[in-house]
């Protein structure tokens, strides 16, 4: 039988490792910067955690069963299990809290393709315990700076407001709701004009489908509509939030108020971060605010305002293996030592050591092979040295490369 991963799953060998860790390393050094510490939460949760209310379709996630018979599933995102963990961890901590992670995520995909993956890696942060303009700005702008240091040139960010989206829906009969909100989150103009809404409510709909391009364009289409005054605080504070972007001149942004994500927390803005490599479209990330997860597991249903976004291992991978920047091979060893004599291995494992505990990177040969053999073992794996260690810990260095 020849054993393979199981379907939806894969193996990293050393060359991915390497590859994934120069993108997570890149990001970790800008989450750094900004002030944000790693958090590492469980893989497995109780499926009440998960689903967070209802926010996440429990069809989603991959489900398993402990020996009490608890309902447990794989996580599909990080963002519910920092919210549990703090909440219930992390009391009397001060806010903000800064906090950043790299793990895998399990989704369950039904979709008819066969070994459809449903393991992903992401990178992210959670800022926690602050809301309004400055730290929504601080997360779209740790997202451009998470990119830059990725030397990504090619992408646009794609912002939208959960709360204006979700109370421009209220106007549409309860019943078919949820019908035009599907149809306006995929474009469908189509079921736009065959649902049985009066012309007034349609042409609220073909508006909503409008609200996407140009900031300027879509502000003045959102405030041409009838809004209340929460609604018109809302289009205020978003406007406010576009103008600090765009005075950096850096992020390429585009305004789309029928942006609804697949999970149903957020509580203000939304947004995608999109490659435009190669004329093709890839989403590398989303995030959003998210004003009362945590109330859902603080044992008070105390609500802590929360921001923040993951981005996608391998479709960062992906966009960045054509810049050519992501390692070709493995890590080379610095130094390969070679014991001359079988009396001479107490003395080169000594040796090892000693350039171990200055940083470098060795390996011993472990016996077995003549010169040649050695020789060709340093060419294939690129070691920098090999040094021939006598018994009394002398050493011939040969320099390789």
């Amino acid at each position: 039988m020849v054993y393979q991963p199981a379907a939806g799953a894969r193996d990293l060998l050393p060359l991915d490792v390497a590859q994934k860790r120069w993108i997570e390393d890149r990001l970790q050094q800008v989450f750094h910067r900004w002030g944000y510490d790693r958090i590492i939460t469980s893989t497995l949760e109780r499926m009440d955690t998960l689903m967070a209310g209802g926010a996440i379709g429990r069809q989603t996630v991959i489900q398993l069963q402990n020996a009490e018979d608890e309902e447990l599933g794989l996580r599909p995102e990080l963002t519910a299990s920092i919210a549990r963990t703090v909440v219930t961890r992390m009391a009397g901590v001060t806010y903000p809290q800064r906090l950043y992670y790299n793990g895998n995520v399990f989704r369950r995909i039904r979709e008819n393709r066969h070994n459809r993956q449903h393991e992903f890696y992401q990178t992210g942060v959670e800022l926690l315990g602050a809301g309004g303009l400055l730290a929504n700005a601080e997360v779209l702008l740790l997202v451009a700076d998470c990119l830059s240091a990725l030397a990504l040139q090619q992408w646009h960010l794609i912002l939208g407001e959960a709360g204006i989206t979700r109370s421009l829906f209220d106007v549409f009969p309860e019943n078919i709701r949820n019908k035009v909100r599907t149809a306006i989150a995929n474009l469908d103009r189509v079921t736009i004009d065959t649902l049985p809404l009066d012309e007034e409510l349609r042409d609220r709909a073909r508006l909503m489908l409008d609200l996407r391009g140009n900031s300027a364009d879509v502000l003045q289409k959102v405030n041409s509509l009838p809004l209340n005054s929460e609604q018109q605080e809302a289009v205020n504070n978003l406007a406010s939030l576009v103008q600090l972007l765009e005075s950096r001149g850096n992020i390429p942004l585009i305004l789309d108020l029928s942006l609804i994500q697949t999970i149903d927390y957020y509580t203000g803005i939304v947004f995608e971060v999109v490659s435009d490599t190669a004329g093709q479209a890839k989403i590398l990330g989303r995030g959003g605010r998210y004003d009362q997860l945590l109330g859902l597991y603080h044992p008070q249903g105390e609500n802590i305002p929360g921001i923040g976004f993951a981005l996608n291992i391998e479709d960062l991978y992906q966009v960045i293996l054509s810049t050519q920047q992501l390692p070709q091979k493995p890590p080379a060893s610095d130094w390969l030592i070679v014991a001359a004599t079988p009396s001479a291995d107490i003395a080169a494992f000594a040796y090892a050591q000693k350039l171990r505990d200055n940083g470098e990177r060795v390996e011993i040969d472990l016996g077995g092979r003549d010169a040649v053999a050695i020789h060709q073992y340093a060419s294939d794996r690129t070691i920098a040295q090999i040094a021939w260690i006598q018994p009394d810990g002398s050493a011939t260095v040969e320099v390789l490369r």
